[in-house]
């Protein structure tokens, strides 16, 4: 599956209510099965009190390595880093869709924003399965550059603390996006 393509510009969405209702109602279906990753739930809960956005799907990103091999791990690598030479890294993403209105378009800039502080390893985009289902969509995820394209990677201890690292401060980015007063301004 490709997560990344280049961010689409907006198109009118006629079907932006309905598509809202029916994610949201998704939503505790998936917050009463635990399946959304606990250090994003909070996030995920924030962006669906907007009205002018949901959430499609999310992933904290996790690394999954000899020491372990739950695919939903979310322990800090540093724990095992003397013990690893290679982790497979699943990537950390938040997919939304976005209302095209100012309130949309404004966070569409601020998720743009993230991604160009660090586009080494953050990316800011659309992805075609989301957008057919849902106009509007875009994706911010952390991953290294050259495997944008990939959900999963394999890379050196090195690298995957650098990765955790940026994965750390981009959801410490979004949580504190979700604090400021422009964005609060039209909460339901």
């Amino acid at each position: 599956m490709e997560t990344f393509t280049e961010a689409k510009p907006f198109v009118d969405d006629p079907g932006y209510k309905r598509r809202r209702q029916a994610a949201l109602i998704e939503l505790e279906n998936q917050l009463n099965a635990g399946t959304i990753d606990s250090p994003v739930i909070e996030i995920v809960k924030g962006f669906n009190r907007l009205p002018f956005c949901f959430t499609l799907q999310s992933c904290f990103g996790h690394f999954v390595h000899k020491c372990q091999k739950d695919s939903r791990n979310v322990e800090p690598l540093s724990d095992y880093q003397d013990e690893l030479s290679v982790v497979n890294y699943r990537i950390a993403y938040m997919a939304l869709c976005l209302r095209n209105n100012k309130s949309g378009r404004m966070l569409f800039n601020h998720f743009d924003a993230i991604a160009k502080g660090n586009p080494d390893c953050i990316q800011f985009g659309s992805a075609e399965w989301f957008w057919k289902v849902c106009p509007n969509s875009y994706v911010l995820q952390v991953e290294p550059s050259r495997s944008r394209n990939k959900d999963r990677i394999r890379v050196n201890i090195k690298e995957a603390l650098h990765i955790e690292s940026v994965r750390n401060k981009t959801f410490g980015e979004i949580r504190k996006l979700l604090q400021q007063k422009e964005l609060l301004s039209e909460r339901k």
